[in-house]
């Protein structure tokens, strides 16, 4: 029997295509929700999985589709991770996991959300330099 023609190649070719059919772009970024006052809300997601394959040839007779034993499985784990808010042309990540617990974690999750606020303060400082109306 051909390496290509093994029943262990259909077992395998099996498991793959239902894992493509679970697993896709719309599984990681999900379809946009828009709510009736215009806001959008997009899910995002972490995506884990694998699979395995295995089989086994019986008996003495070669070249016979009885004496093939296989079998094949897989695991697909979605977890939700944030949501991506987009109103008025402004984009927002509010993550649905809870805080995480150690101080070094808190602070890279609290990064571009400090980066936003000394932006904004430089340019309402800036366009107070400038003359304009700072609100």
């Amino acid at each position: 029997m051909s390496e290509n023609n093994h029943p262990i190649n259909e077992v395998l070719q099996t498991t793959m295509n239902k894992i493509r059919e679970m697993v896709d772009a719309n599984t990681v970024v999900g379809q946009p929700i828009t709510t009736q006052d215009g806001v959008t809300l997009i899910p995002v997601s972490r995506l884990s999985f694998g699979f395995a394959t295995g089989g086994s040839d019986f008996g003495k007779t070669q070249n016979v589709p009885k004496n093939f034993g296989g079998g094949a499985g897989a695991g697909v784990s979605v977890l939700p991770v944030a949501f991506l808010i987009v109103k008025d042309g402004n984009v927002r990540l509010l993550p649905v996991a809870p805080p995480p617990g150690d101080t070094v974690s808190r602070v890279v999750d609290l990064v571009p959300e400090m980066f936003e606020r000394v932006t904004g303060y430089i340019d309402k400082k800036s366009a107070g330099e400038n003359g304009e109306e700072v609100l």
